[in-house]
Formats: C-alpha cells, structure tokens, sequence
C-alpha cells in the first residue's frame, strides 16, 4: 500500500537479529541501546533462542510502563503482561481458558455485530456457543447497553454468556467508543459478572475531532476499587496496526487483570505448550512500547514518520467518508478510527433476486461484480454480519492518496452503473 516502515523499529530489529552491526557507524546510539538491552534478556544474547512463554522481561516491564504512561498513571504490573504472537494468539489463548460446559451451560461469548471474524472463527473452533449483540449504526456503530442486556436475556435461555468481547476502535466499524459508553459497559459486566476482552489494536488511529481513544483498563480504574478489584478484564495490542503496520513480525501483548491465581497458573501452563512468541515479533513489540524520546538522536525522523502514517490516514477516513457521502445509494458513517470504511449501501429488489438465483448473498453478489468489472476488491458485510435487510461492504483506507482518490471515483460509477441496471 505503499506506506514506509519506521526506520527505528527497522533499526533495532535489524542490530537484534544480526549483533555485528552494532559496531557499525550506519546504526545510532538509541537504536543500539535499546537492541543491547532485548539481547541481553535473551538466552546466549541471541534473537534465536527460545524465551520464558510469557515473554522477555525487560520487553513486559517495558509494556507495562507504556500502559501507566498512556493511562495517566494507572499502575500495571509486568507479571500481569503476556507477549503474543500478534492480538489474534491472546484473544485465542483467553478464549480458551474462558470455555467449558456442555449443553445449556456451555459457554457463551457475547460478540459485536458487525465484527471481525477472528472471533466467530475462534468461538466456532473452541466449540462455544456465539452470542450476537448489534452495534447502532443510526448512532455512528455506538454500543448500547439496552442491546447488549437484550442479547444476554436471550442467550441465557441455552448456554452460559460468560465472555463480553469490545473492539475499540472498531473493525469493520471505524467507530471510536465514547468514555460514557465504555462506563456503561464496565458497569454491565460487572453487574453480570462477565469476563470483559477490550480489543484494543487500533488505539493509536484516531481522527475525528472530538474523539478520543480510551483504555478499558483505565475507565476501569477511575470507575472506583468496587469496579477495578473485581472486573476480570483481559486487554489486547500489536505491533499489526497504528502506525506501525508490522503485520508479520507477529508482535503482540496482553495484560489480564484480576485472574484468579489457579487460573493463572493455568493460562501461563496454556501459554507454555505454544513455548514463546517469534522473539523478532517481540523485539519489534519492545518499539512499540519504548520508542525514541525528545532528546534522543532518532527522536525527530521518528516522530516525523509516526505524524506522517496517521495524518496521512487522517485525510483518507476523511476523503472516503466525503466521497462516500455524495454517492446516491450508499451512506457511510463518520470514520472516526481504525483503518477501514463500512458503508451501507442500497441494493435494488431485481439484483437480490438474480444474486439468489446465482445462490449468493445480495452484498458478496455486489462485491464479486465490482471486482469483475474495476478490479477492487472488497469485502461483503455478510462476512461480518448486519442487521438483516441491510447490506454494506468494508473497505480499507490504506491506499496512496491519489490511488484512493482513483479508487473511489470507480466505486461511484460503478455503483450509479449499478442502481441504473437494476432499477
């Protein structure tokens, strides 16, 4: 998609993977501090050795200072900090510590709809039982509580509803949780007694005016000891998105609070089969967390990277919400975060008929044409799941600026083309 990767974190992967070049003039002194300080929590100063399954110690005490900086002070405890093989192998190895019964005790994991469909799939392979609670598109995809008791009400009827998972900001949505809002989420597992999964992967892709990313762990903490001592919470990042998007080095973390001990013990037991997370992934996990300071040397070509990839994708939530706006026959929410664009769009009557008679839902039926016709390729909303009746498609805001610009004005002929053949 044509976005640079980050010099620095690319610096210190680099010096941990081959510990030669920190002789080398090329590499600054930061990069080369921080890349001695990972090697010397490793086995033999070496990338290639296994680690402890929770992770390198330093790189969890790193994470944690990262979380009481980013929360205002909230303290974190490294012992609470799980690296991973990307957010998907937390969300994975939490879900199942979470699942058992059978029958109508079987476990119940409350999922937004539309969500990513890590979940379903995960939910499906661990043989629990989905619980499905809509997001308000007429409110900007808001969560709302009244939906969410709703779908536990039901759910109890036949399995146990034990997990409440939260993407925020969202995917496929794009949308940012208000502070108000996740109150009330807090407030209703805590009064249910649900383990809560913050998904928090995009915390750093914020754009609309008058959002803000807040933590799960940090609202829990100012809701009062009643809610911080009690609210089983367990919250995930990467290295995936933000304004890293270093998908494949598979960096990851999790910090799971108020556990009980034995089952603690049975998550790190859990943990330990998989032996450790890819140590580069890890590394590169470490920047994330711990990257250069005002006074380091790398300090200025790092923040003027970092500034560039989010206002860059600032101004293409904003480009696409614009054209998406004006086209006829498709509405999209504000963008406010994340990397995507949901929008609903209008299928007419005689084009669900013939998607039926090709055995397709009427969106992936959308979605096949556009691609036969302009080459873009998106994906349906049915893969994610809507309200019944309604269609959309996602869509990512990642494209060069100019390549978008081109993309979206072929959507628009293709969707008036579109409304005019099936009219």
């Amino acid at each position: 998609m044509g976005q640079r990767p980050i010099t620095f974190l690319r610096q210190v992967v680099a010096l941990c993977t081959y510990p030669n070049l920190l002789d080398s003039p090329s590499f600054p002194e930061d990069a080369k501090k921080r890349a001695k300080r990972i090697l010397q929590g490793c086995g033999g100063n070496s990338l290639g050795s296994y680690t402890s399954s929770q992770g390198i110690n330093c790189i969890r005490e790193d994470v944690a200072s990262y979380i009481e900086r980013r929360d205002g002070g909230v303290p974190a405890d490294p012992d609470n900090i799980y690296l991973t093989t990307g957010a998907s192998d937390g969300i994975s190895a939490i879900l199942k510590i979470l699942i058992s019964g059978w029958g109508k005790s079987r476990t119940g994991v409350m999922i937004h709809i539309p969500q990513y469909p890590l979940y379903s799939a995960a939910i499906s392979e661990l043989d629990a039982i989905q619980v499905n609670y809509y997001l308000d598109e007429e409110n900007c995809w808001a969560l709302n509580v009244d939906e969410l008791r709703r779908a536990l009400n039901e759910a109890r009827a036949y399995c146990n509803p034990k997990v409440l998972c939260v993407i925020n900001p969202g995917n496929p949505t794009g949308q940012v949780q208000s502070r108000k809002c996740i109150e009330d989420v807090i407030h209703f597992a805590w009064e249910e007694k649900l383990f809560l999964l913050a998904d928090e992967v995009y915390q750093d892709n914020v754009y609309s005016e008058g959002c803000q990313f807040h933590s799960f762990k940090k609202i829990l903490y100012e809701m009062g000891p009643e809610y911080y001592n009690n609210v089983e919470l367990a919250s995930f990042h990467s290295t995936s998105k933000g304004y890293m998007g270093e998908c494949g080095y598979r960096g990851g973390y999790m910090e799971v609070i108020n556990l009980h001990p034995e089952i603690k013990g049975q998550l790190v037991k859990l943990l330990s089969v998989r032996l450790c997370p890819p140590v580069s992934g890890q590394a590169a996990m470490d920047i994330v967390v711990n990257p250069p300071v005002p006074g380091e040397e790398s300090y200025a070509q790092f923040i003027k990277e970092k500034e560039s990839v989010l206002n860059n994708l600032a101004k293409k939530a904003k480009l696409t919400e614009d054209m998406f706006s004006k086209i006829p026959g498709i509405h999209c929410n504000p963008l406010q975060g994340a990397m995507y664009a949901f929008p609903r769009i209008f299928i007419p009557s005689k084009a669900i008929e013939e998607a039926k008679a090709h055995k397709m839902a009427p969106d992936m039926f959308y979605c096949m044409k556009l691609l036969e016709e302009t080459g873009i390729c998106v994906v349906p909303g049915s893969g994610f799941g809507q309200r019944e009746g309604t269609y959309h498609f996602r869509m990512t805001i990642l494209p060069p600026v100019e390549k978008l610009k081109i993309l979206l004005e072929k959507i628009k002929d293709f969707h008036i083309k579109f409304l005019e053949k099936y009219a």
